[in-house]
């Protein structure tokens, strides 16, 4: 199954997230060589960050990051108005149809900083930086010091020319073909878009990376997304072939009742939605709490948690603090996001206790911890 985009993984939030971490990487025993590491030999990833001979700082290594709401809308920043009229018709086209004909399900790539949304693998040589990605995608960024080309022949991933800001590296790309989706939901774009990267590893596991969109065709104004990686040591990525025995897209089957139902809108008082809002816990079946890998927190470790808020009509997801996922509107207790139920859970009381996401794979449920 394909942990970028794909049908199972992507339509439903919450498996976007953990399922990404359950079985990712090899050689899970060995400890690389060169990786600082705390007093009971676990890596020390607050250790300092570390540079290249030349001074630079080193950005090899696998990353992690947490590309939260953005990879199933992008533009969740945006204000209304500012995704153009077209762009707007066609990315509620896309929803409609339950974004069905999304390229990656075809096992077509994306973007070349859409690398960034996924684990991914940074090879830094002086004149040239590789990422690889487990979906099979490869991107390399030149920083020899030539500029775009002018009038390129556009490609899937575009073209990517980088330099250093300080600590910095900046990295643009444009001369992408118009036939990508910039997220799930099917933001378009075309092929004037322009992306600019600024990759800061903080300290030796943890990176900040901003990316800012432009293409005054598709969009308003340019706009920027923040997303924080964390190194990933002691593993190496795993091959995954996505056309392999493929057999989604026959399976994806889109009615005229589902349309209807995407185009329907249904209004429930504010004040109703508000008292959904709050922070919330995911946990297990036995109602134990569990880390962004879908295992029990052990002690001393860390939970995985999300706030559920009120945007003007509507609730939004938020995880990582990284974009925004609107939830649909169907009943007063009932919701969806990328088609699939969300139903918040009352007590005797009426007061909102937990959320149940229901899924193929089974139900995923996350207690909600208190007011946000």
């Amino acid at each position: 199954m394909r942990v970028c985009r794909t049908t199972a993984a992507l339509a439903a939030v919450f498996v976007l997230f953990i399922l990404p971490g359950t079985a990712h990487g090899q050689w899970l025993n060995y400890k690389a060589p060169g990786i600082p590491r705390t007093a009971d030999g676990k890596p020390d990833l607050a250790a300092p960050a570390p540079k290249t001979p030349d001074g630079k700082p080193d950005l090899s290594g696998i990353w992690r990051p947490n590309a939260g709401g953005y990879t199933i809308n992008i533009t969740s920043d945006l204000k209304a108005g500012e995704v153009l009229p077209w762009a707007e018709a066609l990315h509620q086209q896309r929803r409609e149809n339950l974004s069905k004909d999304d390229p990656a399900i075809r096992c077509l790539p994306g973007i070349g900083p859409e690398l960034s949304f996924g684990m991914y693998k940074i090879l830094q040589t002086p004149g040239v930086l590789g990422f690889l990605s487990e979906t099979g995608g490869f991107r390399q960024v030149l920083t020899d010091g030539r500029p775009l080309p002018t009038d390129p022949q556009p490609t899937w991933q575009g073209y990517s020319v980088g330099h250093w800001d300080g600590d910095t590296l900046v990295i643009e790309s444009a001369g992408f073909n118009d036939q990508t989706w910039l997220d799930f939901e099917g933001h378009p774009h075309s092929s004037e878009l322009r992306v600019t990267e600024r990759f800061r590893r903080k300290d030796f596991g943890h990176m900040e990376l901003k990316m800012t969109f432009d293409d005054p065709k598709a969009y308003a104004r340019p706009w920027t997304i923040s997303i924080n990686a964390e190194l990933t040591p002691d593993t190496e990525l795993l091959e995954y072939v996505c056309n392999e025995n493929e057999r989604d897209v026959q399976h994806i089957v889109v009615t005229e009742e589902d349309r209807k139902k995407s185009r329907t809108k249904v209004t429930v008082a504010q004040e109703i939605l508000a008292k959904y809002a709050g922070f919330y816990e995911m946990v297990d079946h036995d109602g134990r709490p569990v880390d962004r890998q879908g295992k029990v927190v052990q002690q001393g470790g860390k939970s995985m948690t999300f706030t559920v808020s009120l945007a003007e009509e509507h609730l939004v997801i938020e995880l990582f603090e990284a974009g925004k996922i609107p939830l649909k509107t169907e009943t007063e207790t009932t919701f969806s996001v990328a088609g699939q139920p969300v139903e918040f859970v009352k007590n005797d009381q009426g007061v909102v206790t937990h959320l149940v996401l229901h899924q193929v794979e089974g139900d995923f449920r996350a207690i909600r911890k208190g007011d946000r």
